[in-house]
């Protein structure tokens, strides 16, 4: 049976094989290995091999691990929606927010980053497929939202995110991926410094990889199917 640092070395090999295969620079990618529903112990076992970005998507999960962890070395991503009344937890603990999709909770985590911590890095999420199930903006809306919050103090703007449509043909994947790429040169070519470009989970990130990504975030084919139960269980140590 597999173990849990056998997974993350088969996720970690299928990204440096794309790497080679689509002239990416070797390591140039990142994994971010998503810890939703997962129990503490299982984010500590991850750390034990050598992993150190997780990415969360309930605050509450992101506020518990980050404590039961202090001082371990893990690196934070939120990549779910951030609600206003929860802004304060994830300026205060988080390393990068994905999931920017307005000015109002922009403005309250940039208010709220600690001034001891480096600037909170952050992605604008696109909805590149224009589904109304998803957040995230329009492309054409991303270059004000860029504007803003490059403006705003405790904010360091580091590039875009996406969830496309799921698809299993790889072209159409591709050309997902290829589109955000494309509304990130435009920010680019317009004056914005950018170098993240988070698109790719388990089912897709070779075709992400082939279009620029430079960070993946991967669950299921580390953790296995995403645990159920009660949060205070999942966050046992």
């Amino acid at each position: 049976m597999k173990t849990l640092c056998d997974r993350l070395a088969a996720v970690l090999g299928r990204i440096r094989a794309a790497e080679g295969l689509y002239g990416r620079t070797p390591g140039s990618v990142r994994l971010i290995a998503v810890g939703k529903t997962r129990p503490v112990a299982e984010i500590r076992a991850a750390l034990d091999c050598g992993q150190q970005a997780f990415g969360e998507n309930r605050v509450q999960e992101l506020v518990a691990k980050a404590s039961a962890l202090a001082g371990s070395g893990a690196e934070w991503h939120v990549i779910g929606p951030v609600q206003g009344n929860k802004t304060r937890d994830v300026a205060e603990l988080a390393d990068w927010v994905h999931t920017i999709d307005g000015q109002r909770v922009a403005g309250r985590l940039s208010v709220q980053r600690p001034p001891e911590r480096p600037p909170l890095n952050v992605c604008i999420q696109v909805n590149i497929s224009g589904e109304a199930t998803k957040s995230g903006i329009r492309p054409d809306e991303a270059p004000a939202l860029a504007e803003v919050i490059e403006r705003l103090p405790g904010l360091r703007l580091r590039g875009l995110m996406t969830i496309p449509a799921a698809c299993e043909d790889f072209d159409r994947q591709r050309c997902a991926f290829a589109a955000l790429r494309a509304v990130f040169e435009d920010l680019k070519a317009h004056g914005h410094a950018l170098d993240t470009l988070s698109m790719g989970m388990s089912d897709d990130l070779e075709a992400a990889i082939a279009e620029g990504a430079t960070l993946v975030r991967v669950g299921t084919a580390i953790f296995g199917q995403r645990a159920a139960g009660d949060l205070a269980v999942l966050l046992a140590p």
